[in-house]
């Protein structure tokens, strides 16, 4: 058996998993290899997981509760660490993930109001555009885009620095109550401590990003995937070398940007210009 590790329950859903999955297994009697045994994996996966060394699957947490004779206790914590992503396109599937794994979320748009800022009706819109897309589909995504915005809301919500462009604040998405309703939305979320919206205003040198909207996802400071929007189909992308282009690319977008309390202003005026 490897070196006990001291699991603070308290620190995350996912530590909570831990530490119930080692509190049970010594109530029990049993060790990494026994319980490892009676649900099929090795003693080091046990031992991965009870260390946060490793992130168990659905399985694992139903065997566990069949193990411990718990009445779906395990998949319970297991739903709140490691929450299933929101029904959205296969091609966003990936990204989806990440925004419910990531701590810190760098985002730029040049064109539309970031998809986790976006108000249902707003939303609609964007999709109503889709060549073919269908009545079913449009509500599907619909559902996919608002279930997204639940991580906003969360108690350990990700920080997250948007740079939007000033054009978006001023380019029509359906009548003028929706642009308002939408924009009135995203001053309330920059009032909210763990959400910076900065706006890059026009004639700034930030030509780079008009290329297209790209997200970067970061786990305690080490950014390690990113979403790019591409036609007709965005990517998520690991690669590292990407990774370190965008991240300079941001940095280069985000110092043409106006300050938070600028922005919200600028944001606050586009407002009154769509009653």
């Amino acid at each position: 058996m490897g070196k006990m590790v001291d699991i603070d329950p308290e620190e995350s859903p996912a530590a909570r998993f831990a530490y119930e999955l080692r509190r049970n297994r010594l109530a029990a009697g049993l060790t990494q290899g026994q319980i490892g045994r009676r649900i099929g994996f090795s003693e080091s996966m046990i031992g991965m997981v009870e260390t946060l060394k490793r992130d168990p699957t659905e399985g694992f947490a139903r065997l566990c509760d069949q193990a411990f004779g718990l009445d779906g206790v395990m998949l319970g914590l297991y739903l709140e660490a490691w929450p299933p992503p929101p029904p959205v396109p296969e091609h966003f599937r990936d990204w989806a993930a990440e925004e419910l794994r990531a701590t810190t979320l760098r985002l730029w748009d040049p064109l539309l109001i970031p998809g986790l800022f976006q108000t249902e009706a707003y939303a609609r819109l964007i999709f109503e555009d889709e060549p073919g897309i269908s009545a079913e589909q449009i509500d599907q995504r619909i559902m996919g885009r608002m279930q997204r915005k639940r991580v906003l809301s969360r108690d350990d919500p990700p920080m997250i620095w948007a740079l939007i462009d000033e054009g978006v604040l001023h380019r029509p998405i359906g009548s003028p109550k929706v642009m308002r309703e939408q924009l009135e939305c995203l001053v309330e979320l920059s009032q909210r401590p763990r959400i910076t919206i900065q706006i890059v205003p026009y004639g700034s040198r930030a030509s780079a990003g008009l290329l297209g909207a790209f997200g970067i996802a970061e786990v305690r400071g080490t950014a390690y995937t990113v979403y790019v929007e591409t036609q007709p189909r965005g990517r998520t992308i690991d690669d590292r070398t990407v990774i370190i282009q965008l991240l300079t690319r941001y940095d280069i977008i985000r110092g043409e940007a106006h300050s938070q309390s600028l922005s919200v202003d600028l944001i606050e005026k586009a407002v009154r210009r769509w009653i």
